[in-house]
């Protein structure tokens, strides 16, 4: 038998049991973790050196860059670690702070997400009150609202998990610190404790993917007005890489929470949680940059200026 009190680490999914296995999995999330960085690392210094992309667009684009980043440098490097060095342990307190961190870039992301999709509206539905409705002012503070969101969405999911009861072991089957697996090594009725917390956070989910439902109906609706096919696709080129992030995002993360008890299995919560955690903070800058022609501009410019002066 366990406490929580006498825990000083957990146990992480092990991917391997042979060496070359381990190596195999290190290589693999190296090249994951490393197109992860270029690809969102490219993005936000483009944006930060071009002027011409001093828009709110890209500002929030840089900002949904920045949370990639975080997302994915919280569970791929441990997970490198682990398998480089045939180990599983993490530490009592970087679980938590993985537990901690992850849900913050994740639910930051989620508002994010929700603010990227009301700028899409007001540009396609409301251009002639653009300026006004997304200033300079306006942009720092949804995108400030989306941090901060997601800290106070964390520090409340956090702070429940590791205050229960811990008695079934320390073994946590998955490859990062993830509250459902945490949960299932408690002792406690967590279900009353938990309930409250489980309704609001599907009532922000919810809310959230009601409100980029409803806007993308408003967007479709005034694109299929617009007269000439040009105008209609540059709307649409707007649009389909959020409408593609946003897609993979919340069905993989909705997927790998709710999915019913029955069809569950260590290797399909390892896929889905590969899905949701790894896979969009690798596929956003790719999506993003195949669709946007200012962008593509923007970032040729900015690799031609390095192999200027590396030369």
């Amino acid at each position: 038998m366990f406490n929580s009190s006498s825990i000083t680490h957990f146990l992480l999914l092990a991917f391997a049991d042979t060496r070359e296995l381990q190596l195999v999995h290190f290589g693999l999330f190296l090249g994951i973790y490393l197109a992860a960085l270029l690809g969102n690392g490219l993005i936000i210094t483009t944006i930060a050196c071009d002027h011409r992309l001093h828009t709110p667009m890209y500002f929030f684009l840089l900002n949904l860059s920045l949370l990639d980043l975080g997302s994915i440098s919280t569970t791929v490097p441990k997970a490198m670690a682990n398998s480089l060095w045939d180990t599983r342990d993490i530490s009592y307190a970087g679980c938590a702070a993985q537990v901690f961190l992850f849900l913050f870039f994740i639910s930051a992301e989620l508002s994010l997400l929700t603010v990227m999709a009301y700028d899409r509206y007001v540009a396609i539905c409301k251009p002639l009150h653009y300026g006004p409705l997304l200033g300079s002012k306006a942009c720092v503070h949804m995108a400030a609202a989306a941090w901060g969101s997601g800290f106070l969405y964390s520090l409340l999911h956090t702070v429940n998990t590791f205050s229960l009861p811990l008695c079934k072991g320390n073994a946590v089957d998955q490859f990062f610190c993830e509250i459902p697996q945490i949960l299932k090594l408690s002792c406690a009725d967590i279900y009353l404790r938990e309930v409250w917390l489980i309704m609001f956070s599907v009532l922000v989910i919810s809310g959230c993917f009601i409100f980029i439902v409803l806007s993308y109906v408003q967007i479709f609706r005034a694109v299929l007005r617009i007269p000439s096919q040009q105008g209609r696709h540059k709307a649409f080129s707007m649009c389909l890489p959020h409408l593609a992030v946003v897609s993979v995002f919340i069905s993989t993360a909705v997927f790998a929470y709710l999915k019913p008890p029955s069809i569950s299995s260590p290797s399909l919560d390892l896929v889905v949680v590969l899905l949701y955690s790894v896979v969009p903070p690798t596929v956003n800058p790719l999506i993003y940059s195949m669709r946007n022609k200012d962008l593509k501009k923007a970032l040729l410019k900015l690799m031609e200026w390095v192999l200027f002066h590396w030369k």
